[in-house]
């Protein structure tokens, strides 16, 4: 059932004399397959021009704009991309969530645009031996082909070509470095609904949009907060209704739940137990 916010949103419309299905203009596109799926990544950057760039041309979004305010956003199918003007501490490697990942149905020419445009293909240092590289991309017999790119401040984006995909490129995953892998498998199938299983052999959580994958670490790395990825986010169904089950779970928020109605988003934030900033929104499936 939708909630009261959502229903106020498409009640606007209708006065305005115009209603569209929501899939049918939302970027999210899993958004009615399930009560939570991922939304957005939100980059601090102390160069906004250089990140609009990379995000762009480099990787193929497009701008929307955000509710009554105007601010713009950077859109792929099922994530949206939010750049804040604030010089990041670090970048994603060193941290709790070490990159994000993209499917592309050519990686090939993506790969070449972001070499062209000067973007620095780190593929080689990332991939174990078994896996050939070259011009920045790993294959390995009877396995997938692969790159890792290293933005502007120091974001890193995986990138897995997939030629069966409906898009050019979508969200596949959130990719962390955890020494409690099995423990955050269980802790995101508990509070956020991912359904347990493995990804690459390693502890993972499936949401309708997107691939948790609990990456292994010898030690704890750094919270996100302040960092080029300085916060993940989840869409949600119901975000008052979710809060209070998480409150009631032991979740001490560190913003609670709040209606934004220029933004036309109701929000939450809160920290995992392993320094994984997560903000939650009620509202970005209208994008």
């Amino acid at each position: 059932m939708k909630s009261s916010l959502k229903s106020r949103r498409f009640s606007t419309l209708l006065l305005c004399g115009l209603f569209v299905s929501p899939m049918a203009w939302s970027q999210l596109y899993s958004a009615d397959e399930g009560r939570i799926i991922y939304g957005h990544h939100h980059i601090n950057t102390q160069d906004l021009e250089s990140q609009q760039r990379f995000w762009l041309e480099g990787l193929g979004g497009t701008v929307r704009t955000l509710g009554e305010t105007g601010r713009e956003v950077i859109a792929f199918p099922d994530v949206l991309v939010f750049l804040t003007d604030a010089a990041p501490t670090s970048g994603t490697r060193g941290t709790i969530v070490n990159h994000v990942g993209f499917e592309t149905s050519d990686i090939y020419a993506d790969v070449a645009r972001l070499q062209a445009l000067g973007y620095r293909m780190i593929t080689r240092e990332e991939l174990p031996a078994t896996y050939e590289v070259t011009g920045g991309i790993g294959r390995r017999v009877a396995g997938n082909t692969i790159a890792y790119v290293l933005g502007p401040d120091g974001i890193k984006v995986e990138l897995i070509e997939n030629k069966d995909i409906a898009h050019p490129i979508q969200m596949h995953h959130i990719h962390w470095a955890s020494e409690a892998g099995e423990d955050m498998r269980e802790w995101y199938a508990e509070h956020l609904g991912a359904v347990s299983g493995l990804r690459i052999g390693q502890p993972a959580g499936q949401l309708p949009n997107v691939n948790l994958t609990f990456g292994p670490s010898e030690t704890r790395l750094a919270p996100t907060q302040g960092t080029v990825l300085d916060h993940i986010g989840f869409e949600v169904d119901d975000l008052k209704g979710l809060c209070e089950e998480l409150e009631a779970k032991g979740v001490v928020f560190d913003r609670p739940y709040a209606e934004i109605p220029a933004l036309g988003l109701a929000i939450a934030f809160f920290t995992d137990p392993w320094g994984t900033y997560i903000e939650l929104t009620e509202g970005l499936d209208s994008i």
